[in-house]
């Protein structure tokens, strides 16, 4: 009687990718050809709304290898949000995470599952270097994750991005994850189970540029703080305190000064004027805060989608996608024609 091999999902995140199609899959089609005699594969892509002919080859590419399977987003609903849905689709006993511009090596997949057998349930990779990326930019990053980490509740990686291997236990888990702004470095990292990660370096991207200009690297940050922390409200209080009781001191000052000691302030127009512009900024800078936090409230509780399809290529497809709409087959027959 012939066993059954286990079933990994290669999740791929892409949007406007174009040129990096053809040489990702050649790459990873070697490594996971190489395993063959012991597991299965599966290739699901997430296109984030590509304008340009991203969809249209992996339609091509779907129709020639029934193992890459394809979802298409109505719009562009983020990375991270990309990535969730990709995960919440994998039917595979594990899941590993891997970007299409290969500055992710796909050949540490076989280290990945290694130390899965080995029973560790999360798999991640710690970049140790990153090639043309300025110094400034460099020392952001390890400033951030370090960040992050002292602000958190739980214990996060430091300089581990979303290059990973998820056991199907936290892929059970992360299905009832409805956050509209997810951050799944820290959210994975907090669920606990046996982790470990693994030290490598990333390649420079071949084709293409990368779609996180500063202000996109900037969100995610917040994002990572704000989903894993309430230190910055603290923070808040804290100084609403610390400036409340200045201000009571201050008072009792002035008012001790005039009442026992008779003495006569000149007009304080500047120092007012001072003091004034300072508790403005101050509310303005504790209200942004709160802010943050209730516009994330107010975002999850409408409970929309966390993607919603255009389309969904699947050839050996057995059961619907998670969480996506069903596809619509003349749109397909268009880019695709008949399955194998």
């Amino acid at each position: 009687m012939s066993t059954v091999l286990p079933l990994i999902s290669i999740c791929v995140p892409v949007y406007n990718e174009e040129l990096n199609i053809e040489p990702f899959y050649r790459r990873v089609s070697a490594v996971i050809d190489g395993l063959a005699d012991r597991y299965r594969f599966e290739i699901l892509v997430t296109d984030n709304h590509s304008t340009d002919t991203t969809f249209e080859r992996l339609a091509e590419l779907s129709r020639l290898d029934n193992r890459v399977r394809v979802i298409r987003f109505s719009r562009n609903f983020g990375f991270q949000r990309s990535i969730l849905t990709n995960y919440m689709n994998a039917r595979g006993e594990a899941a590993i995470q891997l970007d299409v511009d290969l500055q992710d090596p796909p050949e540490l997949i076989v280290d990945f599952l290694r130390h899965w057998e080995e029973g560790y349930k999360v798999v991640y990779g710690i970049r140790r270097e990153r090639p043309n990326e300025n110094l400034w930019l460099h020392g952001m990053r390890r400033v951030f994750y370090r960040l992050v980490d002292y602000l958190s509740e739980e214990t996060l990686p430091h300089d581990a991005g979303d290059f990973r291997l998820v056991d199907h236990c936290v892929l059970d888990q992360l299905k009832f994850v409805s956050d509209q702004q997810p951050y799944l470095r820290g959210l994975i990292a907090s669920m606990g189970f046996r982790q470990t990660g693994i030290v490598y370096d990333r390649s420079a991207r071949e084709f293409g540029s990368s779609k996180f200009n500063l202000m996109r690297l900037f969100g995610l940050a917040l994002d990572g703080i704000l989903q894993h922390s309430v230190i910055p409200l603290r923070i808040a209080t804290f100084l609403g305190l610390i400036m409340s009781g200045l201000a009571a001191i201050g008072a009792i000052y002035y008012f001790l000064a005039k009442l026992f000691f008779g003495a006569d302030w000149p007009p304080g127009v500047a120092t007012s004027t001072l003091l004034t512009l300072l508790s403005i900024g101050m509310n303005a800078l504790l209200l942004g805060i709160i802010g943050e936090y209730i516009g994330r409230i107010y975002k999850n509780v409408k409970r929309m989608p966390i993607t919603i399809s255009e389309a969904v290529i699947d050839h050996g497809a057995l059961s619907e996608a998670v969480n996506v709409s069903v596809p619509q087959d003349n749109f397909l027959r268009a880019h695709v024609g008949s399955s194998n």
